[in-house]
């Protein structure tokens, strides 16, 4: 895969707002704090000590991708989790199309709806999930999308799998559902994370999915670690020739893992969504990174 940036590790997605204490603040004011008051008790001596620094990762965020430039009426939204600490942040919780990003949501669908019925996928099944990750084939897509059972089967999966704020796409136009960047992030770390409904085997098939998608369509996520997992979405839309360009997965910052979400339209063009949804992965990668500094 290409990458823009140098590798920086972690994965994007959305969340509630965390907050983060640096540790070595703390620590210079524990060492510059005076000596106990004799008689005080230490309640009152805790109360009357300076408090360490704490960082709101939703403003740190937003900070950065101030210096992110939109065009015309593009706007963005982006979601960061580090998997191991639990640290996020969101910017813009609003709904967005998933465009093709939501092959990862159909495969996971499917992957689930096997396992409730005790069954391996076919070998067809495998081979057009494979086409729909990998290619982002959309004859493939369509074929799942049927075994899914649809809108209703993808909406009733999320439920499962937590996702709160996605609605599925209607006859048949699966890459008009529609999701926010948090949402987005539980569902990537249903697959990539440290626990889920699904079975390992299951989870490692997509995670495999997404490391070897085409070339060409390893942008997005993978400005900030080329050997990223991910999926990407791109879809012009034609009563405004406006595009949506989306990109999710799995990325190591600075050797954690993290997964990011980033959603975007009203690009003028694909390469300008491209450009803008690379710059956001960079800003929210910074925000991972600037807690590892402050730990």
């Amino acid at each position: 895969m290409t990458g823009t940036a140098a590798l920086l590790g972690c994965v994007v997605a959305g969340a509630a707002s965390l907050r983060h204490e640096s540790l070595g603040t703390a620590a210079v004011a524990a060492l510059s704090s005076p000596a106990p008051t004799p008689g005080r008790s230490a309640e009152a001596e805790a109360a009357a000590a300076p408090q360490a620094e704490v960082v709101d990762l939703d403003d740190l965020l937003a900070a950065e991708l101030a210096h992110v430039a939109l065009t015309g009426d593009a706007r963005i939204s982006v979601a960061v989790l580090d998997v191991e600490s639990g640290d996020s942040a969101v910017f813009d919780g609003g709904h967005y199309d998933t465009a093709s990003i939501v092959k990862v949501d159909i495969l996971a669908t499917l992957l689930l709806q096997a396992r409730d019925a005790g069954r391996a996928l076919t070998s067809r099944e495998r081979t057009q999930a494979t086409n729909m990750i990998v290619n982002s084939d959309n004859t493939a897509t369509n074929a799942l999308w049927d075994t899914i059972g649809g809108a209703p089967g993808l909406d009733a999966a999320n439920e499962r799998l937590g996702l709160t704020a996605t609605s599925a796409g209607q006859n048949g136009n699966w890459g008009l559902t529609q999701t926010t960047a948090e949402d987005q992030l539980t569902l990537l770390n249903a697959i990539l994370g440290q626990e889920s409904l699904l079975a390992k085997a299951d989870r490692d098939f997509i995670e495999e999915l997404m490391e070897n998608v085409a070339a060409g369509q390893d942008w997005g996520v993978s400005a900030v670690d080329s050997s990223a997992a991910l999926k990407n979405g791109w879809l012009p839309r034609t009563a405004t020739g406006l595009w949506d360009i989306n990109s999710i997965g799995r990325v190591q910052v600075d050797g954690r893992d993290c997964v990011i979400a980033v959603l975007s339209d009203g690009n003028l063009t694909q390469a300008d969504g491209i450009a803008l949804v690379e710059a956001a992965t960079q800003a929210a990668a910074s925000v991972i990174q600037t807690t590892g500094r402050a730990s």
